[in-house]
């Protein structure tokens, strides 16, 4: 992923591509790694970074929905079980078992959840990550150190998988590069150009860092761009109708110690109707998460206050040791584009299915869905796109698609040519030297943020710590990009402005 031998690749090519993919998240990502590992040509263009959105700002699970369960959708809770095994199995090296403790404060609740988690193990089928359990009072008081004692009844214990949501996408971006795609950050899609018949065939889009400007050919472009669907969707039709309805959702990091244990805890029902989660990730401790309509996507959004103190007043109710507003050592939100319903204005009831549309200039947007199924979805609009613009037909192979694993080695290698690039960032985290070098040299990282947000995860763990080191990797790029000392200065300053967002 060599971000000047890629612009060249697009700078001088002749003939269209198959498909133009517009959005770098996980579903534009995974349409990327499906459509060139069946042989098609892609291009795929992202107006950030990789996994700016949505992407990187997950509750960090792979996992079928369990509050999907309650809500009667069985079909989406099965394909995502399914999904989160072939996940697995694609990648050992970042998805995990995760042992999940729903503690009960009453015998009808042992029995309500202890029936219900049965049936999600039931419909996991093949894929189970293990079968759940009842634990009692004390085996629960031994797992969760820190959970509520005062008429504790005891647990149910199941497994789900986690995950690190931008160090997937990442490897998947290299998985789609090794298959053929051309994939580019930092690219703003500004038009969508058609031919005689009005039919969509290519784009228009701003290489935001050197300003150039390009046209690009396609037999079919998709739309991938989930909280932002409807303003592509746009592009192709000014009058288009909204399909998309937004809500955020935050989460809250705080020290490991406020678990206390390896196990996580899923509060099945808070004064909202959500359900709760507080994960042991990375050496801390994730809670979330809320789910707040907006009027507006935002590239940077911001925590509510009232998902704030919603958050911190829910943990009141079940851990002993309290964490507080000063504990909270970094603050990340999400925005989900969910498919609109004139059922509903509450969008924690609105469907997690995915949905794909094709309009009458033949765009085909993908939108919805959940991390989960990202694969499941890709494959779906792959389908669709070969049918749409009359591509060849070719089998999908992601089921058996084994995603890139190289970081680690090609880690080693730059450790092995340069021993000082051995040394850690923080000694608090267990992120190197040449983690940078490497994110610079082989994963598009161009900024700061970049680097402290997805490829490493700083920001997200401790947003202190990210900006205290700062300064050392703004060195690092400078070194290996051919920065001078005025382009450290306007990413210190840039990366501190953002870096505040994540600050309570």
């Amino acid at each position: 992923m060599n971000r000047e031998e890629t612009i060249n690749q697009i700078r001088y090519r002749k003939e269209p591509f198959d498909i133009i993919i517009i959005g770098g998240g996980a579903s534009g990502i995974g349409c990327a790694v499906d459509a060139a590992s069946r042989g098609f040509s892609v291009l795929l263009l992202e107006q950030n970074d990789f996994g700016k959105g949505t992407s990187s700002r997950s509750t960090k699970l792979v996992h079928g929905g369990v509050r999907y369960l309650e809500q009667g959708n069985i079909s989406l809770v099965r394909e995502a079980l399914k999904e989160r095994g072939i996940l697995r199995r694609n990648a050992p090296h970042l998805v995990e078992k995760q042992a999940f403790i729903v503690p009960c404060y009453s015998l009808w609740q042992k029995v309500y959840y202890g029936v219900g988690l049965k049936v999600y193990d039931w419909l996991s089928g093949k894929y189970s990550f293990g079968k759940s359990k009842k634990l009692s009072k004390e085996e629960t008081l031994e797992r969760l150190p820190n959970i509520k004692k005062d008429n504790l009844s005891g647990g149910i214990v199941y497994f789900d998988g986690q995950f690190d949501d931008a160090r997937l996408l990442i490897d998947l971006a290299k998985t789609a590069d090794e298959n053929g795609a051309v994939l580019l950050n930092y690219s703003r899609v500004f038009g969508l150009t058609k031919n005689a018949e009005n039919k969509i065939n290519g784009v228009e889009f701003e290489e935001t860092e050197l300003g150039e400007l390009f046209s690009v050919k396609a037999k079919v472009v998709i739309n991938a761009t989930g909280a932002f669907t409807d303003e592509i969707r746009q592009l192709s039709n000014k009058k288009s109708k909204k399909i998309i309805s937004q809500s955020q959702g935050i989460h809250l990091v705080f020290a490991q110690s406020f678990l206390g244990g390896e196990d996580a805890i899923m509060i099945p029902k808070t004064s909202d109707g959500r359900v709760l989660f507080a994960i042991p990730w990375n050496g801390q401790t994730v809670v979330g998460t809320t789910d707040t309509p907006i009027e507006k996507a935002e590239v940077e959004p911001k925590p509510l206050e009232e998902e704030i103190k919603f958050i911190l007043e829910a943990c009141k109710d079940y851990l002993a040791k309290v964490p507080k507003r000063e504990d909270v050592l970094s603050t990340f939100v999400g925005i989900r584009p969910l498919v609109k319903s004139n059922d509903t204005d509450n969008t924690a009831e609105l469907s997690r299915d995915h949905t794909i549309e094709i309009n009458d200039a033949n765009l085909l947007t993908l939108t919805g869905g959940k991390w989960t199924t990202y694969r499941n979805m890709a494959e779906d609009a792959i389908n669709k796109a070969i049918a749409l613009a009359d591509l060849p037909h070719r089998r999908c192979f992601t089921k058996n698609l084994k995603i890139n694993d190289s970081s680690s080695k090609k880690v080693a290698e730059i450790i092995e040519k340069d021993a000082n690039s051995a040394d850690y960032l923080h000694e608090e985290f267990s992120y190197q030297k040449a983690e940078v070098i490497y994110a610079v040299r082989e994963e598009m990282a161009r900024t700061i943020e970049d680097v402290l947000a997805r490829r490493t995860r700083f920001l997200f763990l401790d947003a202190k710590v990210a900006i205290e080191v700062s300064k050392e990797i703004a060195e690092i790029m400078a070194n290996e990009m051919g920065k001078d000392d005025k382009w450290i200065d306007n990413q210190l300053k840039a990366f501190e402005k953002t870096a505040k967002n994540y600050l309570i």
